[in-house]
C-alpha cells in the first residue's frame, strides 16, 4: 500500500523537471531552466538529453538554478552541465562505458583523459602534458603553481623537460598560452616584449611597485630586473639574467589579457597631468576622430553611424569622465597614456656677481691777486670749491688736500694762492646665489629685494591766505632688488633650453631743492641659451669701462712747460663696471637627486651655524630640517 506513494514522490521532480524541458521546432535543441533544482535530478536529465552514461559518487548533493534564454544543442547542454558541476565543486572522470561525477578534491587522482585535443569541453578535468623547448620546466612551476587551481596539480619532469598539468581544459589553455609567451629563444640580456592589450606604462608601474615592495622593517629586494616602457609600440623592455626575467614574462603574460567593460562611459584617474589641460586636448582628438569614422562610415555606404563623445575633468579627485563610442576609447586611452607621465624637474642655481670701481685723480692750482688803489685784480679758478668762493665765504673747503699760501694786505698788493689735490677710489660688489627649482616646461621667478615707492604724481590746493590745504600725492611702488625668471625645457639626450631674464636693480637717493628723487639703475639679461645637465654657462661681462680726463688752464700760460702746472686744474675719473651671472641647471628625474640636492643646502646651512655656535658665547637653535 505505501509503495506506489513512494515511487510517485521520488519520480515526480522528474515529472517536473520534464515539464520544464521545452522542445522547440528542431527536435536536437532544448532550453534549460532549472530553480532550485536537485542536482542528482538535473544528472538524469542531462542523461537524457545527451544519452551519457553517469555514476554518481554518493557525496554529491546540492540545488541547482539555471536560467537559459535560447535553446541549446546536445553539446551544449553538456558543456553547461560541466560548469554547473564546476560551480559545486564537483568533476567528472570519463570511463569506457560511463562518466563517474566525483567530488574536485579526488578528481585529480582518478583516471583523468590524458588529451590534447583543443575541441575538450572547457570545463572538463582533464591531464595534459606541455613540452618546454628553451627553457627549465622546474623553473615554471613556482610561477605557474599560483594560476592552478587548489584541487589541480603540477609537475615538472626534468628528464625530458616537459610540465604534467591537471585542471580544467580552459584554465590549461590559458596556461599553454603563458608558456608560449616565454619559452622563446633568447641569448641577448634584453627582451622586447609587445602587449596587445595592456598598456605597458601601466604594467611597467605595476611591476615597479611589486619590486619594490617590502614590508615593514624590511629592506627592498633586488631581483636584477630592469623594466622600461616603449609608449610608441606599446612594448615592454626587459633586462637582466634569463632566470629572474622568466618571472616577470609570465606576470606580464597574465596582466596582458583583454578587459570586458559594460558601457560606453569609463572613469581614468590620472596621475601626473591636469585633468582640466587632458580634457582640453582629447575633446579636440575625439571630435576629429568622430569626424574620420563618420566620413568612413559615408564612404564604405555602412549602415552604423559613430556615435557621440563627451569629456568632462573632475577637479576634486583628478579624473576624466569619458563617454565614447568602443571603437574611438582604445585610441582616447593610450593619447592619455602617453600624456600621464611624471615630468622632471629642473634645479637652477645662479650667481650673480656685480663689481663696480671708480676712481678719480684732481690736482689744481688757483691764483687770487689783487692789486688795491684801484689797480687790476687778478683771479685763475676753476672748479668747485673755487679760490674766489673761499674767499668771499660762500663756500667751504672741500675733501683732499687743500693748500693756501699768500700775502693779504689792506692798501697794498695781495695775493693768495691755492693748491689743491683729491683722490678717490670706491668700489662696489653685488654678490648673489638664487636657486630655484620648478617643472620642466614650467616659468619660475625668485625676488629678492624691496618694495619702493615712487612718487608718480603730485597736486594740492590753497586757501584764502594762501596756505596749502588738501595735499595729495600719487605713489607707484615698484619691486628693486635681485630678480631671476627662468623656463626650462628638458631636450632628447639631457640637454636643457632656458629661457632666462635676470635683471639686478638698485636705488639712488640724491638730494634736490630739499626734495629726495629716486633714481634706479637697472642690469637686465634677456636670453635663450642651451646647456648640458649640470652644466656650468656664464653670461655677461664687462658693461662699462669708461675714462674721463678735464682739464682746465689759463690759455698761454698753462702751456708753459714746468712752470704751465701753475696754471692749470685736471681731473682725471676712471668708471668700470662687470656684470657676471653664472648659471647651472640640474635634472632632477627621481626622488634621490632631489635628497641629494636638498641636504647638501642643508649641510651648508648647518655647517654655517655650527661655526656662528662655536665664534660666539651665545647659544643659537640647531638647524634641524621639518621642525
Amino acid at each position: 500500500m505505501n509503495r506506489k506513494p513512494n515511487m510517485f514522490y521520488r519520480f515526480m521532480p522528474l515529472v517536473l523537471l520534464g515539464l520544464l524541458l521545452s522542445r522547440p521546432v528542431a527536435a536536437e535543441e532544448v532550453t534549460l531552466n532549472f530553480s532550485d533544482a536537485d542536482l542528482v535530478a538535473v544528472i538524469n536529465s542531462v542523461s537524457q538529453i545527451t544519452g551519457k552514461n553517469f555514476i554518481i559518487d554518493p557525496r554529491v548533493k546540492g540545488k541547482v538554478t539555471v536560467v537559459s534564454s535560447k535553446p541549446l544543442n546536445e553539446d551544449e547542454v553538456y558543456n553547461v552541465f560541466l560548469s554547473i558541476l564546476q560551480v559545486h565543486g564537483f568533476a567528472t572522470v570519463p570511463t569506457d562505458n560511463a562518466i563517474k561525477i566525483i567530488p574536485d578534491a579526488t578528481a585529480k587522482q582518478n583516471s583523468t583523459p590524458l588529451t590534447n585535443r583543443r575541441s575538450t569541453p572547457g570545463d572538463q578535468l582533464v591531464t595534459r602534458v606541455l613540452k618546454i623547448n628553451f627553457i627549465n620546466a622546474a623553473q615554471l612551476v613556482p610561477i605557474l603553481r599560483p594560476l592552478v587551481a587548489q584541487q589541480g596539480h603540477l609537475a615538472a619532469y626534468s628528464a625530458t623537460n616537459v610540465l604534467i598539468v591537471s585542471d580544467r581544459a580552459s584554465n590549461i589553455r590559458r596556461i599553454e598560452r603563458i608558456i608560449a609567451s616565454i619559452d622563446r629563444e633568447t641569448d641577448s640580456d634584453i627582451e622586447i616584449i609587445k602587449l596587445k592589450h595592456a598598456f605597458a606604462a601601466e604594467v611597467v608601474r605595476l611591476l615597479t611597485s611589486l619590486n619594490a615592495a617590502t614590508t615593514p622593517g624590511q629592506k627592498a629586494v633586488t631581483t636584477g630586473v630592469k623594466f622600461s616602457a616603449d609608449e610608441r609600440t606599446n612594448s615592454i623592455l626587459l633586462s637582466g639574467d634569463k632566470t629572474s626575467r622568466l618571472k616577470y614574462r609570465a606576470i606580464i603574460s597574465s596582466l596582458d589579457s583583454p578587459v570586458e567593460s559594460s558601457g560606453n562611459t569609463h572613469v581614468i584617474y590620472l596621475r601626473y597631468a591636469d585633468a582640466k589641460n587632458v580634457a582640453e586636448i582629447l575633446g579636440n582628438v575625439g571630435r576629429e576622430a568622430i569626424k574620420a569614422e563618420a566620413k568612413s562610415a559615408v564612404n564604405t555606404k555602412s549602415a552604423s553611424t559613430p556615435g557621440s563623445i563627451s569629456i568632462q575633468a573632475d577637479e576634486t579627485s583628478n579624473a576624466l569622465v569619458i563617454s565614447a563610442p568602443a571603437s574611438i576609447f582604445p585610441s582616447l586611452r593610450s593619447v592619455i597614456q602617453q600624456l600621464d607621465i611624471a615630468r622632471a624637474q629642473v634645479h637652477i642655481e645662479a650667481i650673480i656677481a656685480e663689481v663696480s670701481l671708480t676712481t678719480s685723480n684732481e690736482l689744481g692750482v688757483q691764483w687770487l691777486i689783487d692789486g688795491g688803489d684801484n689797480r687790476p685784480v687778478l683771479v685763475s679758478q676753476f672748479d668747485s670749491p673755487s679760490i674766489g668762493g673761499l674767499a668771499t665765504g660762500t663756500e667751504t673747503i672741500g675733501s683732499g688736500l687743500t693748500l693756501g699760501l699768500g700775502d693779504l694786505s689792506n692798501s697794498g698788493l695781495s695775493f693768495i694762492t691755492m693748491i689743491r689735490a683729491l683722490s678717490t677710489d670706491s668700489e662696489t660688489n653685488l654678490l648673489s646665489t638664487p636657486s630655484i627649482v620648478t617643472l620642466d616646461n614650467e616659468e619660475a621667478e625668485i625676488v629678492v629685494g624691496k618694495n619702493v615707492p615712487f612718487v608718480t604724481g603730485e597736486t594740492a590746493s590753497t586757501d584764502s591766505t594762501g596756505a596749502v590745504t588738501n595735499p595729495f600725492r600719487t605713489i607707484e611702488r615698484q619691486d628693486v632688488g635681485i630678480s631671476l625668471k627662468v623656463k626650462p625645457q628638458i631636450n632628447e639626450g639631457n640637454t636643457i633650453t632656458l629661457a632666462i631674464e635676470q635683471e639686478v636693480s638698485t636705488v639712488d637717493e640724491t638730494a634736490v631743492a630739499g626734495a629726495v628723487d629716486l633714481t634706479t639703475s637697472k642690469r637686465l639679461i634677456k636670453t635663450n641659451v642651451q646647456l648640458e645637465d649640470g652644466e656650468l654657462l656664464v653670461l655677461g661681462g664687462l658693461i662699462e669701462d669708461r675714462v674721463v680726463d678735464v682739464e682746465n688752464k689759463v690759455p698761454g700760460l698753462g702751456d708753459i712747460p714746468i712752470l704751465g702746472a701753475l696754471f692749470r686744474s685736471t681731473i682725471k675719473s676712471k668708471i668700470k663696471t662687470n656684470l657676471l651671472v653664472f648659471i647651472r641647471a640640474s635634472i632632477i628625474k627621481d626622488p634621490n637627486k632631489a635628497r641629494q640636492l636638498s641636504s647638501r643646502k642643508y649641510n651648508f646651512m648647518r655647517d654655517q651655524q655650527l661655526k656662528k655656535i662655536e665664534e660666539s658665547e651665545e647659544e643659537y637653535p640647531v638647524l634641524s630640517p621639518f621642525e
